[in-house]
């Protein structure tokens, strides 16, 4: 993990954290070529060219930006979709680890 997002990870709770780590696994596992890790504007963010999506982590969940979130909303029935798009999922929420794939597969390599 990038030293900056690993500092700015300790600020927040070890339940954060671990969705955050598992989110992160899915970011790395849904395409073939590793992204780019970084923060931008202080937000953990992870690029393959000009595609991103980004990881917002919060009190109690994190919000996971990327550009396909929309065209999978029938799919993520029981999560909060953000009006500006974003996906929330709380620590307590299960991952919805195959959606999740084929949202950061489409958005970091074919938008």
């Amino acid at each position: 993990m990038h030293e900056q997002i690993a500092a700015y990870l300790e600020t927040y709770p070890a339940e954060v954290v671990s969705l955050f780590r598992v989110l992160r696994k899915l970011i790395y596992d849904s395409v073939p070529a590793e992204p780019e890790e970084k923060l931008w504007a202080k937000l953990p963010s992870y690029t393959v060219g000009d595609a991103f999506v980004r990881l917002i982590p919060f009190k109690d969940h994190i919000n996971v930006e990327a550009a396909a979130v929309a065209a999978y909303r029938d799919a993520l029935t029981g999560y909060k979709i953000t009006p500006k798009g974003m996906l929330q999922i709380f620590v307590r929420q299960d991952v919805p680890d195959a959606v999740l794939q084929e949202i950061f597969r489409k958005t970091l390599l074919e938008m």
